[in-house]
């Protein structure tokens, strides 16, 4: 089973892709699909999480980043470390996922748009080909709040 087959899965480029869960096989076969890292966004504690999901990465040599992020509770702290995470593997192949690629969809979108990759226009429909961040209004001052403290 692929990654691709993860729930919401995107492909954004060559060398990054994003979802919602992962199963344990879907993770199971990154190093065969050509990855080298992943980071989850999905905090350990969610019923559906795979469980092991950092020996399963680590066992095939792929590196594993967790930033677990509440998601009724996003902060700037968390995606500081999202920053981070992938400016450390910009030429690396990377998945990155969470529980319903709400999370990651903004998270990356905020950051491509920091990083001049995409237009304001572009990082805002990043996100909406997923979901609305209107019908979460945490998600949405989150989102207002790290535009504005970049601009």
């Amino acid at each position: 089973m692929s990654i691709e087959d993860a729930y919401n899965f995107r492909r954004i480029h060559d060398r990054l892709t994003t979802s919602g869960l992962v199963s344990a096989a879907q993770l199971g076969g990154l190093r065969g699909e050509g990855y080298d890292a992943v980071v989850n966004l999905l905090p350990d504690g969610y019923e559906h999480a795979p469980p092991d999901e950092a020996r399963i990465v680590s066992d095939q040599g792929l590196e594993y980043v967790y930033i677990p992020v509440d998601f009724d509770a996003p902060t700037h702290r968390d995606f500081e470390a999202f920053v981070a995470a992938m400016d450390a593997r910009v030429d690396q192949k990377v998945h990155v996922h969470c529980a319903a690629n709400y999370r990651v969809s903004a998270f990356y979108s905020l950051y491509a748009e920091q990083r001049g990759l995409c237009s304001d226009a572009e990082a805002r429909a990043l996100v909406h080909e997923v979901w609305d961040p209107a019908d979460y209004p945490v998600w949405q001052a989150f989102l207002n709040a790290e535009r504005a403290a970049s601009a």
